[in-house]
C-alpha cells in the first residue's frame, strides 16, 4: 500500500488522462488499476472526481479560505497607519463593522505584519521640532573649535519629572521595522498625569551640583535663584567668575 500511495502522489496529468480514458471506454476499474499498477481506490477516486468536476486536475489548498479581500487588508492596513496606537481588538471591530462580515483580531494582526506593520513600544522623548534641529545644529557649528578651558567654563543642567502613578508601559504602536525615530512614533515624555517630582542636577568639567529634588510648585526664575544658584557656589570647581558666566547665560 505504501508503494501504491507514493505512485499515487506521482500520477502526472497525462497519466491521469489516460487513465480517464480508458474508464471512459467502458473498461472496469480493476482492469484500468491493473493496467497502470496502482491501487483500485486510486482509479476509484479518480474517476469519481472527473465525475463531479469535469476534470482529473488535482486541486491544491493551504487550509482555510480567507476571512478577508484584498481591498479588506489594505483597509486594515490603513487603519492601523492613521492611528497607530489601536490595537488589533479595535481595528478588528472598525473592519467587522465596515465589512459586516467578522474578522478576528488574529487575522487583523496578520494582516498588519503582512503589511509591514509590528507591535512594538514607542520612543519615549519630546519629539525635535524643526526649529529645534536648526538652534541645535548651529549651537554645534559656533562650538566645534572651543577648547577646554572655555568648555570648562560652562556647567550643563537638566531636568526630569518623574510620575508617582503606576506606568505599565504595556502602550504599543504599530509601526515598520527601522522607523523607531520617526516623530509619528514618539510619545512625549514630559506629560504626566497624576502627581509628580521633578529633579535638577547639572554637571561641568572635574564637577557636579547635587541633586535636588521638587514635589510641589513649578520651576520659575526665582527659584532658579534662590535654590540652583546656591546649589552652583557649593560647587566646588565654581568661582566668582563661573557664577558671573553662568548667570550671564
Amino acid at each position: 500500500m505504501a508503494n501504491n500511495q507514493s505512485v499515487r502522489r506521482h500520477l502526472d496529468a497525462f497519466t491521469r488522462g489516460r487513465i480517464i480514458g480508458k474508464l471512459e471506454e467502458c473498461r472496469s476499474v480493476t482492469s484500468v488499476a491493473a493496467e497502470f499498477g496502482i491501487a483500485h481506490i486510486i482509479v476509484s477516486r479518480l474517476w469519481r472526481q472527473f465525475q463531479t468536476t469535469g476534470t482529473v486536475i488535482r486541486g491544491f489548498s493551504s487550509g482555510r479560505p480567507r476571512g478577508t479581500t484584498p481591498t479588506d487588508d489594505r483597509y486594515i492596513v490603513l487603519q492601523a497607519r492613521r492611528n497607530r496606537r489601536q490595537t488589533a481588538g479595535e481595528i478588528a471591530r472598525y473592519t467587522t463593522q465596515a465589512t459586516r462580515r467578522p474578522i478576528s483580531r488574529f487575522t487583523v494582526a496578520r494582516r498588519l505584519h503582512g503589511g509591514g506593520l509590528f507591535a512594538r513600544r514607542p520612543v519615549r522623548c519630546v519629539p525635535l521640532t524643526p526649529a529645534h534641529r536648526r538652534r541645535r545644529s548651529l549651537g554645534c557649528r559656533e562650538h566645534r573649535n572651543w577648547r577646554d578651558h572655555e568648555w570648562g567654563r560652562v556647567l550643563f543642567t537638566d531636568e526630569s519629572r518623574f510620575s508617582l502613578s503606576s506606568d505599565s508601559h504595556r502602550i504599543l504602536i504599530w509601526r515598520e521595522r527601522g522607523s523607531r525615530k520617526n516623530p509619528s512614533n514618539i510619545i512625549e515624555r514630559d506629560r504626566y498625569r497624576g502627581r509628580g517630582v521633578l529633579v535638577w542636577g547639572g554637571i561641568m568639567l572635574g564637577s557636579r551640583t547635587d541633586l535636588h529634588i521638587f514635589d510641589a510648585g513649578s520651576v520659575n526664575g526665582t527659584r532658579y535663584c534662590n535654590v540652583f544658584l546656591e546649589a552652583l557656589w557649593v560647587c566646588s570647581s565654581f568661582s566668582w567668575t563661573t557664577m558671573h558666566h553662568v548667570i550671564a547665560q
